[in-house]
């Protein structure tokens, strides 16, 4: 009879699942940056490569709390919004809309990471793990505030450059 599957267990699948797109996201940032037109649009991707480099630093002390080896596991999602991106950079590039649509594509990875790390600090509290909380939590807060500067961004005159076309 197959063993019965617990929180534990959606907790630490999870965690390999955010570990694998921290690691892919990193990968992808500098390509961002690089295809990105505005300087301040640059300089964010750039602060959040340094950013991601933290998180999963973090996500590193939260294997080590449960006992269990740092390991990704291919991440369906992030594998799809990065390809979506790449597809953007592709379309749009040398068009005033490159810039809104980088924006949107990092809103895509910042809010899926964001329910990631919702629902891992949850469980993480419902398992005692309170190390594991506050680290989580951190990277959660640094998510959120991410998506609130790109929307900065994308408001302070993105979205009008790529309107006005």
């Amino acid at each position: 009879m197959a063993r019965t599957k617990t929180i534990d267990d959606l907790f630490y699948d999870t965690l390999k699942d955010i570990y694998y797109a921290e690691r892919k996201i990193l990968k992808t940032l500098p390509k961002m940056a690089r295809a990105a037109e505005s300087e301040k649009l640059k300089a964010a991707f750039e602060k959040h490569r340094m950013q991601t480099e933290g998180q999963i630093e973090r996500l590193q002390q939260v294997f080590e709390i449960i006992g269990k080896r740092a390991v990704g596991k291919t991440c369906d999602a992030i594998e799809g919004i990065v390809a979506e991106g790449e597809e953007i950079i592709e379309e749009y590039a040398g068009t005033p809309a490159l810039d809104a649509g980088l924006i949107s594509s990092a809103q895509a990875v910042e809010h899926y990471e964001m329910t990631r790390y919702g629902t891992l600090k949850r469980w993480a509290q419902v398992l005692g793990h309170s190390q594991a909380v506050a680290l989580l939590d951190a990277t959660l807060k640094e998510e959120g505030q991410t998506d609130k500067d790109l929307t900065v961004l994308a408001d302070a005159g993105v979205n009008q450059m790529a309107k006005a076309g």
